[in-house]
């Protein structure tokens, strides 16, 4: 079966020379390939250039796509708080419902996966992000999973740690991947008691999940719209609360 690159589908445009350099290159390796008096170790290195090549046109293709996909997205609004660094910052689903228009529209998808950390007491999350045109690339980051509070206490589960450490990492592999620019807050000066950090919050939200929990009715109960308003002095009881709803399932 020929490796060369179906060119209906990807896009028609004019920065695609190399490819087509490439299909001709692969054309005239597959014609030396069907010579009967080729030497079989050259044959060998023939189908290995022929790889290469593939290799390189599509990646060719993913770098050009990344370009133009860049081109049309401009910095994203913030839609959440972090108090103790006196900023605000974008939640993966503001980030999502602003990219994936975009991106898959230029031919890539995006999926998530886990693998073995160097770093001990850390999950490492990886983004598979592959293109129309035959490419993939992935991208990694290590977050700590050591399931500790702000104090240094045991406040989670390691089923618990590892699904905030993905909750966390997804976001900042997503805005690093087409290189987001994120708004600031404006610092006006005042000095609020702290309410719950962005990791807090990701912890909340996957242990509410871990233990199938109703987050409206836990909302109501604390008396706040969301996790976000919730008092840092508080993480620990309400992390305390939801694992009850563990012990009496």
């Amino acid at each position: 079966m020929s490796n060369v690159i179906d060119m209906s589908k990807v896009n028609d445009r004019k920065d695609l020379a190399p490819v087509s350099e490439a299909n001709a290159l692969i054309s005239a390796i597959e014609r030396a390939a069907r010579d009967p008096n080729v030497d079989i170790v050259k044959l060998k290195e023939l189908f290995a250039m022929r790889k290469e090549i593939a290799r390189e046109a599509t990646e060719a293709l993913f770098n050009a796509a990344m370009t133009e996909a860049q081109k049309e997205m401009r910095p994203i609004a913030t839609d959440a708080e972090n108090p103790q660094t006196r900023s605000k910052y974008a939640t993966y689903a503001k980030l999502d419902r602003a990219l994936r228009p975009i991106y898959t529209k230029h031919g890539f998808a995006i999926s998530y996966d886990e693998g073995d950390s160097p770093k001990p007491d850390h999950v490492r999350c990886l983004a598979y992000v592959s293109h129309a045109g035959g490419f993939t690339r992935t991208y990694r980051r290590d977050m700590p999973a050591d399931g500790k509070g702000a104090k240094g206490g045991d406040v989670m589960t390691k089923t618990h740690a590892v699904g905030a450490a993905h909750s966390y990492g997804d976001r900042y592999l997503l805005k690093g991947i087409f290189n987001i620019a994120v708004g600031e807050d404006d610092k006006d000066g005042n000095d609020p008691e702290p309410v719950l950090s962005e990791e807090q919050i990701a912890n909340l939200e996957a242990l509410l999940t871990e233990v199938n929990a109703n987050k409206p009715a836990f909302l109501k109960w604390l008396k706040v719209k969301s996790l976000s308003e919730i008092y840092a002095r508080n993480y620990d009881f309400c992390v305390k609360s939801i694992e009850a709803k563990r012990r009496h399932a």
